[in-house]
């Protein structure tokens, strides 16, 4: 058998995946590698390097050596591209994006990338998998040379085929062809027209919705009361669930599938599971066929929407739609424009948008839907269009159409006799209008309601306002203006409390641009970057990096709310006294504060940067509403539910990166003179930032050390995390912060994973271990990928991070 292989240290999953996988098939197959190479008929050492994980091998290399052993080749050549791809988007900076491609030059170069990311394949091949007759292997030979381009939509269809292109992308890189060939209009689809409305149009504009890959952040205009495209698809779900094709309504089948249809048109494109589908239709007690029974209702509501709407992914399904084509996503866009408008001062127009907004409600919301995610959907909705009457009424109030509002309130305040902020507006309504003595009765019956039925006094609100009304407050009769509030009780500051950046930042070259590039492009809306990874990874140092090379681009200041201890209503106080609000009109409600936020910023270009935030729901909290401001978060969780977000997974370090890393904090000249022992400490380190810190800070405190002594030191998997500790730096500390915060399912999977003989598992050995099937196994699997204690290698083998594994059998150990 030989020597003892090298361990394989490499940064890209993908690789060390391939390089395991060809060393396990030969220690299957008990072969040494002068046996297999004569089995190969080549080199012993042209074997070995394509199992040593330093650098992608060949793809020849790589079918003789899983033809030697009796291995599958299509196995080993899947592993090879998806190493090959993850290669060359490390160096080239990703994937093309066609709506980025500007002239028939960077065209060629698009098609070129597709080529390279397809792993070369030979142009017989391309004309193979093209079909017969689309693309000739001479015409391929010349596209992927540069030297032309496709002459038509076939020969590009053809060739993107062959590149393994997703057919739901073609259209755009269609569009990109004609663009760069000076075509006279794009192919893709114009945003739909609705039916002529005789009100006035509103328009909406920054609204973000899923399209794929990409998003979309055109204006849009309000679909009016019961108004449908006359184009594509259009969903409603705020009233009975129904579905139209070109105007035309399609059949939303049984009561069970307008369920699923529900569930996930409700998700706004995120996946939902098979599990997660069936709780939502059943709930606690589904029937014996309900995985059969989904999987048939997802397949009927395919046929009518197409493979490309309604997609399959990750033993899930998702509903991806584009701009206007959900009723939900119209109210919203207009509830948005409603308070930039409300801020601007502007209440005839906020009046008009949340009019617009209501005229979308049409009935009971998921009307006759079955299931426990349906009722709890149609309390959500039925709530969020009481808040939003709720404030448009306040506007009227404000507009001084105190008279015409009374009756509507009336009618309200009997239906909801227990909303005490539709009495409110309902006393104020009838003191505008002349009529006190019935304000101070609807005060006292409110009184007594609340006593006899609920056992509690009127909020404080109400109470104020009923002493206002007695003693003649004359301010109660000027219409409110929350921007004169905000104007007169606040003095602009300018914050700058961006954290100082560390002169030893290293790498992060193409994650930082494609930041910098999200915070500073073109757009409307408000930016926001959320990066995730596993703790020690660096997201708060590449964040503070991020925030001081954009800081020019946000004049009003650059605000830093770190939220490890959750404390909301705190962070958003401290918040409103930084930018000069004073203390006695901070509000002492969360959502209050949080409304005065966002009114302070209206107009102004600021820079968040959130750090250490546990999940998308407290970041909602701190999310400015004005156009021109830029979000930076970092959490250890994926913010896959933070809706608008450029999502950036930080992975460790390449070992280049880790060693220059490691060079500019221990000395060059200590690093050179014992390089393969440098080599070592960051490998053992496992090439994360934090451990690499600790382990480089250690070796400059203790100038007798050798480099060599730092690894024989962390050769000791037993003591490795008690010797990366330098002062409050400790790895040991974030990995346990990680572990607290998983529940006992997911805890007790890190562990029994981590307990495994390999560090790399695929998901069938992953469910095996876990005892569970393998929907479950994923779903679990999945769960630990968005806390960042766990790694995806490729869709079907996971692994755990080498010093996570240390930590987890630390635990498991008595």
């Amino acid at each position: 058998m030989g020597r003892k292989e090298r361990p394989i240290a490499s940064s890209n999953r993908a690789l060390v995946a391939l390089a395991q996988w060809l060393r396990d098939q030969r220690l299957a197959g008990g072969y040494s590698y002068a046996e297999l190479a004569a089995r190969a008929g080549c080199h012993a050492t042209t074997l070995q390097r394509a199992a040593s994980g330093r650098s992608v091998p060949s793809a020849g290399s790589v079918r003789a050596y899983a033809r030697a052993c009796g291995a599958s080749e299509d196995r080993a050549m899947a592993l090879w591209r998806q190493a090959r791809r993850r290669t060359f988007r490390s160096s080239s900076g990703g994937s093309p994006n066609p709506l980025d491609i500007d002239g028939i030059h960077t065209f060629q170069a698009g098609l070129r990338t597709l080529y390279e990311l397809a792993g070369r394949p030979s142009v017989r091949e391309m004309e193979r998998r093209a079909g017969t007759g689309r693309l000739p292997h001479s015409t391929a030979h010349r596209i992927v040379r540069s030297r032309t381009v496709p002459r038509d939509i076939h020969q590009l269809t053809g060739f993107l085929t062959a590149c393994g292109v997703a057919p739901a992308e073609h259209l755009l890189w269609i569009d990109a062809w004609r663009c760069a060939l000076g075509r006279e209009t794009p192919f893709l689809p114009a945003p739909r027209s609705t039916q002529p409305v005789t009100t006035r149009s509103v328009e909406l504009v920054g609204t973000t919705t899923r399209t794929g890959d990409h998003r979309s952040a055109e204006p849009v205009r309000a679909v009016p009361e019961r108004a449908v495209p006359v184009s594509g698809l259009y969903f409603a779900v705020l009233g009975p669930v129904r579905a139209w094709d070109d105007g035309q309504p399609l059949a939303s089948g049984s009561p069970q599938q307008r369920a699923l249809l529900a569930a996930l048109l409700l998700r706004e494109g995120r996946t939902a599971t098979a599990g997660e589908l069936i709780d939502a239709i059943w709930g606690e007690e589904p029937p014996s066929q309900a995985l059969a029974t989904v999987r048939t209702y997802a397949s009927r509501l395919r046929k009518q929407l197409g493979h490309q709407v309604l997609i399959s992914e990750s033993g899930g399904y998702a509903i991806r739609l584009p701009v206007r084509a959900l009723d939900t996503t119209n109210a919203t866009a207009l509830c948005m424009q409603a308070d930039r408008a409300r801020a601007a001062g502007d209440l005839d127009q906020g009046r008009t948008m949340l009019r617009a907004a209501l005229g979308l409600w049409e009935g009971e919301p998921l009307a006759g839907v079955p299931g426990p995610y349906a009722e709890a959907q149609r309390t959500r909705l039925e709530e969020w269009r009481l808040q939003i009457l709720e404030a448009c009424l306040d506007m009227d109030l404000a507009h001084g159409r105190h008279a015409q509002a009374v009756s509507e309130l009336t009618a309200l305040t009997a239906a909801h006799p227990l909303r005490e902020r539709l009495r409110e507006l309902l006393i104020l309504a009838l003191y505008r209008s002349g009529r006190q003595a019935e304000a101070l009765a609807v005060y006292a019956d409110t009184r007594r309601l609340l006593a006899d039925e609920l056992g509690v006094d009127p909020r404080p609100e109400l109470a104020d306002l009923q002493h206002r009304i007695l003693r003649a407050d004359a301010t109660l009769n000027a219409p409110l203006n929350l921007q004169d509030v905000v104007e007169s009780n606040y003095t602009p500051l300018r914050p700058s409390q961006l954290p100082a950046t560390v002169a030893d930042f290293t790498g992060r070259a193409s994650v930082q641009a494609e930041m910098v590039q999200t915070l500073t492009g073109e757009g409307a809306g408000v930016k926001v970057a959320a990066i995730s990874g596993t703790g020690g990874v660096g997201k708060t140092t590449l964040a503070v990096q991020v925030g001081h090379v954009v800081r020019q681009h946000f004049p009003d200041g650059q605000l830093y709310v770190d939220l490890r201890e959750g404390q909301l209503a705190a962070a958003l106080g401290s918040v409103l006294r930084t930018l000069g609000v004073a203390e006695r009109e901070i509000p002492d409600s969360l959502g209050a504060r949080s409304a005065l936020f966002r009114s302070v910023l209206d107009g102004r270009r600021v820079l968040l940067l959130l750090d250490h935030a546990q999940n998308a729901a407290q970041v909602r909290w701190l999310l400015p509403a004005s156009e021109g401001c830029g979000v930076l978060v970092t959490s250890d969780r994926r913010m896959v539910d933070l809706a608008g977000a450029h999502l950036v997974e930080l992975d460790v370090m390449s070992p280049d990166e880790a060693l220059e890393f490691f060079t500019r904090i221990a000395g060059e000249r200590r690093v050179h003179a014992e390089l393969e022992d440098a080599r070592y400490v960051v490998a053992a380190c496992g090439f994360l930032p934090l451990a690499i810190r600790i382990a480089a800070s250690r070796l400059v405190a203790r100038r007798t050390w050798t480099i060599g002594m730092l690894a024989s030191r962390l050769s000791d998997e037993s003591r490795r995390l008690a010797e990366l500790q330098a002062g409050d730096l400790a790895v040991r500390t974030v990995l346990e912060r990680g572990y607290a915060r998983l529940d006992a399912e997911q805890a007790r999977a890190f562990r029994l994973l981590s307990s495994s003989t390999s560090s790399f598992i695929s998901l069938s050995e992953s469910a095996s271990l876990l005892d569970r099937d393998l929907t479950q196994a994923e779903d679990l699997l999945e769960s630990l990928i968005d806390t960042g204690l766990l790694m995806t290698v490729d869709p079907d083998h996971y692994q755990t991070h080498v010093l996570a594994r240390l930590y987890a059998l630390t635990v498991l150990a008595p």
